[in-house]
This record gives C-alpha cells, structure tokens and sequence, in this order.
C-alpha cells in the first residue's frame, strides 16, 4: 500500500496525478498543473461550516460537515473520486492543509476498500515548497535572456530551444496590447505555479536556460519579482531582424493565424478580428499621439477592408511598420539604452538559432 507523502519535489518533476479535494472557488484562485477538482465540499457548504467555525467551534463544523453529507452527496463525490482514481491510481488526495478534509476524503474511500494516499501539508505546503524553488532557480539556473525588435521571432526561438522556458506560452497571452490569444489566461498562482515546475525541471540537467525579454506584465499575468530581478543580472542574446521581416511575421501571427480565433462565433471572422484589432490600438492611443493615432487607425480600417473584400492581408503590412516605427521599437531602444547587461551574442534569426543550438542544448 503507498502512504502518504511530503515528497513535493518528485511530485512536481513526474506530473504526479492530484486529486484536489478543495471547494471550486479554492480550486480557481490557484492549483498545479496536474491536479483535477473533485470538492469534498461545493462552495455554499463550505461557506455554511466556515461560519460554524468561527462561531461555535471546530466540533460544530465536524458536526455540520456530517449532517451536510447526505447519502446523496457522499454517493456523488464518491462517483467522481472513483472514476478519478481508477485513471490515476498513482496519484495522491489533497485539501488546503492535509488536515480535516483529506482525512475525511480517505475515510470515505476506505469504506468503499480504496486506501489512497494523501499529501501532508496539502495545498499550503507544496505552494510553499514552489515559491521556494522559484527563488532558488532564479538565484541558481544561468538564464540568457533573448531580446530583440517586435515581431523579431524571439518566442519561436524560446520554442524551437531545448532548454527554454516560453513565458507568453505560459501566460497564454504575446506580451502586446494585441497580444490576447484564443485561450484563457491562468491566475497570477497558477503562472507562478507553473514557470517553478518548469525551473525545477531545468535545474535537473546543467546548462543555460533561454527565456524571452518580458515586460512585467504578459497580459494580466505578473513576473514574480525574483524572476524579474534574476532577468535583469541574466546575459542578453540579441536577434536582428530587417523591419520588413518583422512586419511579415507580425501580420502571419497576428492576422492570418488571428482570424482562427474566431472561426466559431456567429459574426464573420473578419469583421470580429478588425474590431478587436482597433479596440486595441486604441488602448494605446494616449503612447502614440492623437495625429498618429488617426492615421494608424484610418489605415486600419482601409487594411480590415481589404481583408474583408478581397482576403488580403498584405494590406496590414505598412500599418504594422508604422506602428513598429512610432510605438514599439521606440519604447524597445529606450529599454535597452537603460540596460547594463552583458550581451554574449547578436546576430539574425538564423545565426541566434545556431547560437542556441550549441549554447542551451541538454547535456
């Protein structure tokens, strides 16, 4: 029979199954990326014996606990639970402490002659044990921090190294005001969560570890302030690539692969992806001036016409230069003007992959 565990480490490295027995709202704010949400208790019954507790005591809250599992309920999480293990039956239960809840959700699985085993601790301590290992692979793992012009190809490049780790992918956003992707972004946990699995997972083999030049936010998603810190002491890879490249790329990404994002809404695709596209220029209107920004949307329109009319997105090409011109690799150079950091290479799109071929490969 296996026991129970405090061996967050070979949990985290092996993508161990969780099955998180806390209340959907608990399970919101922030989790681990292989953990699935079977509550012992929804949010109103949690709610109902929080407030038992607080004010008649823990034996009132075990009490209502009880009266609250009705055979019903008990058959439901039983249901679920059941189903989860019999997936993963090497997986392990957890609850916000490894306290009341995971006990409780063993006792009822053991009525039914399944023992599986809990995390001790629970939620609390391997978030714990994760902002720990966030802070000790920032201090410890020899970052390169790839930078360049937008629409340089630098996320390819992070996603085309073996030993790497894709911020944006992570946060599931590019980075830009027009950076927004078809999926959900992760709560601010969850990203935290996630960029320390994956530093622990590098720390397990020597070398350089490439990650892309980030802002602070990626979306609504925050760079931990240790992560941002070890960014700005870490080595900069800078790629080179021709302004009309760059706007090529951008136009690929952002317009031709855009349009998917709406493949299913009811409205055509077109007409969602150029609304979007001027909702956005027009969050940094204020950055760009009003006269420029006139003339970048005006040209807006014109470009989301002649997608619309004749399926060229071409058009886009001399509105991305523009905005590159008068917005973004300004803010770029001023950027890097400020910066002291050591710059081990610079080359073209080509010439930094075969850089990274040789310089952040597994051993």
């Amino acid at each position: 029979m296996r026991t129970d565990t405090a061996n967050f480490k070979k949990l985290f490295l092996e993508d161990t199954p969780l099955l998180d027995v806390r209340a959907p709202i608990e399970f919101s704010r922030g989790a681990f990326p292989s953990a699935d949400n079977y509550p012992l208790l929804d949010n109103h019954q949690r709610e109902l014996i929080g407030t038992a507790y607080k004010h008649s005591g823990p034996q009132a809250a075990i009490d209502l606990g009880w009266e609250l599992a009705t055979e019903e309920v008990i058959t439901a999480r039983l249901a679920y639970w059941k189903r989860f293990i019999n997936h993963s039956p090497n997986g392990y239960l957890y609850c916000f402490r490894g306290g009341l809840r995971s006990r409780i959700s063993q006792k009822l699985l053991r009525a039914e002659g399944i023992d599986y085993p809990m995390i001790k601790g629970g939620y609390k301590a391997m978030r714990n044990y994760l902002l720990s290992e966030l802070e000790k692979q920032c201090k410890s793992l020899p970052l390169v921090v790839i930078s360049g012009y937008t629409g340089s190809g630098k996320t390819e490049l992070i996603n085309w190294a073996q030993r790497s780790i894709d911020l944006e992918g992570i946060a599931k956003h590019r980075g830009s005001s027009f950076g927004r992707t078809d999926s959900e972004q992760p709560s601010q946990i969850n990203f935290e969560n996630r960029i320390s699995i994956d530093l622990l997972k590098l720390s397990q083999q020597p070398g350089n570890v490439a990650i892309e030049d980030e802002s602070r936010l990626i979306g609504c998603c925050a760079l931990p302030p240790t992560l941002q810190t070890a960014m700005k002491a870490a080595p900069r890879v800078l790629v080179e690539v021709p302004l009309e490249e760059r706007a090529k790329r951008i136009v690929r990404d952002y317009i031709n692969e855009g349009l998917k994002r709406f493949a299913a809404i009811e409205k055509p695709p077109v007409q969602c992806l150029g609304e979007e596209l001027r909702f956005n220029l027009n969050k940094i209107q204020k950055r760009l001036g009003g006269q420029c920004y006139k003339q970048l949307d005006e040209a807006l329109i014109s470009a989301n016409r002649e997608l619309e009319h004749h399926g060229n997105s071409e058009a886009y090409i001399p509105v991305v230069v523009s905005l590159l011109q008068n917005y973004y690799d300004g803010s770029y150079n001023h950027l890097m003007e400020k910066s002291k950091q050591e710059i081990l290479f610079r080359g073209t799109y080509s010439e930094v992959q075969q850089w990274l071929m040789d310089s952040c490969q597994v051993n």
